[in-house]
């Protein structure tokens, strides 16, 4: 992958390559992160993974995701989002975007994590770390919606 910079003052363009390491890298956290959001989305319709014993669970934790349940709708729109994000990834296709859906969703499995329910923080932390790392390789692709206009 390669990126182009370009300064308005002076116009000139330069050319920066990644190393093959750094290319590897992030293809290997796309694909990784891809699969794990693609199976956990699949299982929130099929249930092929088991569901953690709620007597096991914090309290606030439990609670939480009964009322998520309740509304009739959060875990199918949550499911939904993490296949098409996790697909996305997978084929290296609009990764950008897979990145900006999964972001906020990402945020609240971190804090779901750190406020209710620790078990599994450990998962939430890498994810976190795969989309700054991403976010990171594809800042380019950010860069334009990011200047203030």
């Amino acid at each position: 992958m390669t990126a182009t910079l370009t300064t308005p003052a002076a116009a000139e363009t330069r050319v920066v390559r990644k190393s093959a390491f750094a290319r590897h890298l992030t293809i290997v956290t796309r694909v990784l992160t891809g699969l794990l959001f693609t199976t956990t989305g699949l299982n929130g319709w099929l249930n092929f993974m088991p569901a953690p014993d709620p007597s096991t669970m914090a309290p606030a934790g439990v609670a939480f995701t009964l009322a998520l349940a309740a509304t009739g709708y959060m875990l199918h729109l949550a499911s939904a989002v993490q296949v098409v994000a996790g697909l996305l990834l997978l084929t290296g296709r609009f990764v950008p975007l897979a990145l900006a859906l999964l972001a906020p969703m990402i945020v609240n499995i971190v804090l779901y994590h750190v406020f209710l329910e620790t078990e599994g923080l450990a998962v939430g932390l890498f994810v976190t770390v795969a989309e700054i790392g991403l976010a990171w390789a594809y800042r380019d692709k950010f860069r334009p919606m990011l200047q203030a206009r």
